[in-house]
Parts: C-alpha cells; sequence; structure tokens
C-alpha cells in the first residue's frame, strides 16, 4: 500500500537575525571564513520567550493553516528534536496542548540531523495501522542553548527554527503506484560506533548538564557524502524510479560542500537540489522540512513533483524518504 498524503507544510524562525559579521565581533572568525567552508551568511537565533515548543507551534499552525484542517483532526504528534524544552515530558505534548488536540498519540524523536526522517517514517507507520487518521510531524531545534560560543568551528554553524508538516493516513486500497501521492519508499541507518565523532558532552545521567556540541568536522564530512549517497541510492532502487526521475532533492542543511559533494556523487543536477543554509545555517532537525516549506511556498516544489528527503546526524543516524506531493 503505498504511504501517508502531504496535505501541507510550514516553518517558523526566530525574531533575531546573527550575520556571520555580528559572530565576527564574538569569536575568531570572519565572513569570508564561514561562506567558504560552510556556505553560511547568516542564521536565526531563538531569544527571549521563544523555545523549541513556540517555534515548533508556530510551524505546526502554518502547516494546518496550508493543509486546511483544523488541529481537531490531528490524532498523531511526533516532533523531532534534540533540544526540548525540557528532560520530561515531550515538548510534543506541549505543541498538543497550544494546538488544543488532546487525547491523541504525542511523543518526541531523538536522532539529532535525521530526526525529521525518522519522525516522518514513524508517523507514516503509525497513521497505516489506523492509529490516527491525520499526523503532525515537526522536526523543530534550538541549538543556539547548547553551543559553545567560543568554540568558532561550531558556534558559526547552527541555527534555530521549526518546520513541519500535515500527513493524512493512505486510504484504504490506496495502489503502490509511484505516480500517486504519498510516501513511496523509506530507509533508515543508524551507527553508534561513531558516536564521538558528533555529540553533546552533557545529559542527565552523565553529567547532570546540557553540554555543548562537540565535533570533529573533517571526518563527519567523509561519512556523510559516503552514507547519504548510499542510503540515496537504496530508496531510490526500492521505489523503482532513476535518478532523473527525480525532481527536487531537499537534504538536510549542513554544510554546502557536502550538499555539492553528494549531488555530485549521484549524478544529481546542482538546480535539483533545495539550499537553504546560507539563510538558516544548520538547524539539525528542523532543516528538512524548513527547506521544503520554503521551496513548495516559492513555487519550486509543485503538486505531483517526486521529491527526495534525506539527512544525516550524530550517532551517527541517516536517511532518506521519497515522496509524491
Amino acid at each position: 500500500m503505498s504511504g501517508s498524503r502531504l496535505l501541507g507544510t510550514g516553518s517558523a524562525l526566530p525574531a533575531q537575525v546573527v550575520t556571520n559579521d555580528d559572530l565576527a565581533a564574538r569569536v575568531d572568525t570572519s565572513d569570508e571564513w564561514i561562506i567558504e567552508r560552510t556556505g553560511i551568511r547568516q542564521r536565526y537565533i531563538a531569544g527571549e520567550g521563544e523555545t523549541t515548543a513556540t517555534l515548533a507551534t508556530a510551524a505546526a499552525r502554518a502547516a494546518l493553516a496550508d493543509a486546511g484542517v483544523d488541529a481537531s483532526s490531528i490524532g498523531l504528534i511526533v516532533l523531532a528534536t534534540a533540544t526540548p524544552d525540557n528532560t520530561f515530558p515531550a515538548t510534543a505534548t506541549k505543541v498538543q496542548a497550544a494546538l488544543g488536540c488532546n487525547g491523541g498519540v504525542a511523543f518526541d524523536v531523538a536522532a539529532v540531523c535525521s530526526g525529521f526522517l525518522y519522525a516522518l517514517a514513524t508517523a507514516d507507520s503509525l497513521l497505516r495501522t489506523g492509529m490516527a487518521k491525520r499526523a503532525l510531524v515537526i522536526g523543530a531545534e534550538t541549538f543556539s542553548r547548547i553551543l559553545d560560543w567560543e568554540d568558532r568551528t561550531t558556534c558559526v554553524l547552527f541555527g534555530d527554527g521549526a518546520g513541519a508538516v500535515v500527513l493524512e493516513a493512505p486510504e484504504a486500497g490506496a495502489s503502490d503506484d509511484p505516480s500517486g501521492p504519498g510516501i513511496i519508499a523509506t530507509r533508515l541507518h543508524a551507527d553508534g560506533a561513531q558516536h564521538d565523532l558528533l555529540y553533546v558532552d552533557g545529559g542527565p545521567s552523565t553529567t547532570q548538564t546540557v553540554g555543548h556540541v562537540r565535533m570533529k568536522g573533517r571526518e563527519v564530512f567523509r561519512h556523510a557524502v559516503v552514507n547519504l549517497a548510499d542510503v540515496l541510492q537504496e530508496v531510490i532502487e526500492e521505489a523503482g524510479v532513476s535518478v532523473s526521475d527525480v525532481d527536487w532533492v531537499v537534504p538536510h542543511q549542513a554544510n554546502a560542500r557536502i550538499l555539492d559533494a553528494t549531488a555530485r556523487k549521484l549524478g544529481i543536477a546542482p538546480e535539483k537540489v533545495i539550499v537553504t543554509v546560507h539563510e538558516h545555517a544548520n538547524t539539525s532537525a528542523a532543516s528538512v522540512p524548513l527547506a521544503l516549506d520554503v521551496a513548495r511556498k516559492d513555487g519550486r516544489i509543485k503538486s505531483g513533483d517526486l521529491v527526495m528527503l534525506e539527512a544525516m546526524g550524530g550517532g551517527f543516524t541517516w536517511g532518506a524518504s521519497l515522496i509524491r506531493l
């Protein structure tokens, strides 16, 4: 049976924009250094009163409006984040309460930058079982709260934001025809042996502190290009399509060089790759749905397009999903 259908998208960003020049006033870096190595020109940073939950709720409301459905029809909320408002309860429950759709299923997924792909697959699976008719799948982060602002190798890379999609369960008797709308194929992976290459050096059970992001950038880059190219090929083969059939690739916005290298490895034309890293930086689990919403709202991605979503993050975790809009 074909997968759940995407009804609408939405996104939200903090009010404060922080440029590379702004960062250069705080740490030993420059606009030229950041652009050359990452492609990032600015990022949005959460201010007072802005949290993962508030950004997630705003993105969810925008997605509901885009889909033309009421929050009361949502029976499932899966929120991907590495920066929850609290250790518990799940930030998804705060979004649920804010939307006024209490009583359904609501929980968080922790897979860092791949979180939205994990959340999307989880929601799709639950919708197929009849657990709910409609779901909100959200990626939301306030990574600025876990950055070491004296470490120029990491603090320049990340930003805050949220993106969301509304999914509807497939109709009974829906076919596997890839020309119809819905999630066609998804593949997810993890390799915990690579923990020390990208992690946060804190947590309730270890240090009883929040901690900061730590990363070995060169090694992460190497793994990212190989892993993403492999999982994209897996999904293409499972779906029975070719690379040329894919209209758009919406990747995790980690680094412009990773996006370029992955596209070249698979033979994907650069003009088919949605790039927002220059404007939003790396927003972790929020980056894929945020970029998807941007490209739908500006008219690039249209109904009927075949779209590949892909991401890799700490863990390592990585995955890809092919969707017909």
